[in-house]
């Protein structure tokens, strides 16, 4: 086998490594009681269901809307 004859310089090794690293589009399913997306074998991050069980209590929406709440009373 031959010896390279010029080396490879640092952007050029690292350029092409950058094509493994690139972030891969994580799949999306829908949940069947929301109906919102979510992450295949995971519970629903907005209702906490998985496979049709409640398995998790979902916690408060956001602090805007804690705030509203508090505004209201």
């Amino acid at each position: 086998m031959t010896v390279p004859t010029k080396k490879t310089s640092k952007s050029r090794t690292r350029r092409r490594r950058t094509i493994n690293m690139r972030k891969k589009k994580s799949a999306k399913s829908l949940c069947p009681q929301c109906k919102n997306p979510k992450i295949p074998h995971l519970t629903c991050s907005i209702c906490g269901t998985y496979k049709g069980k409640q398995i998790i209590i979902p916690r408060a929406k956001t602090k805007k809307e804690k705030k509203e709440k508090r505004k209201e009373k």
